[in-house]
């Protein structure tokens, strides 16, 4: 097995990346503007009218000097959130996509449709809708990092979070700075590029995290000869498909401190149902193997690369992986 010491040199035989599908669109009839596009610039005139290129992905890969032969590892983020969400966390620790990298896993890093280095379109010119932006009090206390409503406050003493949380608290605002802008009109573009990239690069192994979760489903449901297998951290919430409809191998992962949140027992009740369901999904409940304090960006936990470890030797025994 690679070494897994984050002193050791990381060996790759190749990095890059490039971008996927998306389509052209005309915008035409919009008045032209004038702006100064750079500090001590000149004026520019801008005409909107024209083609746009929209809904592509962004996709960056970390290739193993020495491969496990398992195929490709795919990352998929959950909403309002990037590629960053796998890599260092916001302590300063390696994060998952150096870990796998490690374990010979070659990985590819997405940006999916409408986030990050992925672009989005005009708004309201041709996405008619604007994006979500979500507060750092609410990121607080829905990630199940505060232990209540209005949990956070500017003044890191006066906040409050649960008392076994696994999450490096003192960089909460760090990982608060990686949250972006995110529209929920797009899950069809997502499951689409995703379902290009799969084409291009063969068949894979998806982790996946949050929104991601029931649109990994969708797209193995839709797919299956092109996902190995699917790991879905937390997922907020889970496709309807006949049980007949879904046969792909699924782990999903949950966290903890979920007894007082409502949303996150409707979903945990939903999730149980999904997998009683489907015979091809494992639940791993992460307190009933005596780990306590998850938050639901357990791959930023104190603890995540015992969690991955976990989720690595269950690839290993994964059909087909």
């Amino acid at each position: 097995m690679p070494d897994t010491r984050t002193n050791a040199p990381l060996c790759l035989r190749a990095m890059g990346s490039f971008h996927v599908s998306g389509r052209r669109v005309l915008l035409e009839g919009r008045p032209p503007y004038v702006r100064t596009m750079s500090e001590g610039g000149e004026p520019v005139s801008i005409n909107p009218n024209g083609s746009y290129l929209i809904e592509q992905m962004y996709v960056q890969y970390f290739l193993p000097q020495h491969s496990n032969g398992k195929g490709p590892l795919v990352f998929w983020h959950g909403g309002g959130m990037t590629g960053a969400t796998w890599e260092t966390t916001p302590d300063g620790r390696e994060g998952w996509a150096n870990y796998f990298v490690r374990q010979g896993w070659d990985v590819y890093v997405c940006d999916a449709v409408e986030r990050g280095r992925s672009g989005f379109a005009p708004h309201p010119d041709i996405w008619p809708e604007g994006p979500v932006v979500q507060t750092v009090d609410d990121i607080h206390t829905r990630f199940r990092i505060g232990d209540r409503p209005g949990s956070y406050h500017t003044d890191p003493a006066r906040r409050s979070a649960y008392p076994d949380t696994r999450f490096p608290l003192e960089s909460f605002d760090t990982f608060c700075l990686q949250m972006v802008p995110r529209w929920t009109h797009t899950n069809t573009a997502m499951i689409e590029a995703f379902h290009i990239l799969l084409k291009r690069i063969g068949r894979s192994t998806i982790i996946c995290h949050s929104q991601a979760g029931p649109l990994a489903m969708m797209l193995a449901a839709q797919a299956g000869d092109l996902i190995r297998a699917l790991v879905a951290i937390e997922p907020a919430g889970i496709a309807s498909l006949a049980p007949d409809a879904y046969n792909t191998p699924t782990l999903v992962v949950m966290g903890g401190n979920m007894a007082d949140d409502k949303r996150w027992q409707r979903l945990s009740q939903k999730i149980s149902s999904f997998a009683q369901q489907h015979p091809s999904v494992q639940i791993l409940h992460l307190e009933e193997l005596g780990i306590h304090g998850n938050s639901h960006v357990l791959m930023m936990d104190t603890n995540s690369d015992d969690i991955a470890c976990r989720v690595n030797d269950w690839l290993s025994h994964a059909s087909g992986v």
